[in-house]
């Protein structure tokens, strides 16, 4: 399929999403770098949380955030160059945040109720 006035097919389209270059031509750098800051940053937000109530929400949140971060430099350093690594990588940082925002919600949501 091309695009309407376009010769290209729509997987060249550069303004598509899939298109862009950290998903098609990246070496992946970029996501263990953003990885590793958005880790940090929830492995402190979470550690700050861990005192309230359900008590041990924040330290199995912690600990599954840095799982999915080494996750993510495993599959740095064993996947081949190309479109399934930077896909593997994005999809664990899209797990990272579903986790702590996930988590996070869940302690506020307790705090709220009682």
């Amino acid at each position: 399929m091309t695009n309407p006035g376009s010769d290209r097919p729509s997987d060249l389209d550069p303004t598509r999403v899939r298109s862009q270059p950290s998903l098609t031509t990246s070496t992946g750098r970029i996501w263990l770098v953003v990885g590793g800051l958005f880790a940090l940053i929830a492995a402190v937000m979470l550690f700050a949380l861990m005192s309230f109530a359900p008590q041990g929400l924040a330290a199995v949140a912690l600990v599954v955030v840095v799982l999915l971060y080494v996750s993510m430099v495993i599959t740095q350093l064993l996947t081949r160059r190309g479109r399934v690594r930077l896909g593997i990588l994005a999809a664990l940082m899209i797990l990272m945040a579903l986790v702590a925002l996930g988590s996070v919600l869940v302690l506020a949501a307790s705090q709220t109720a009682t």
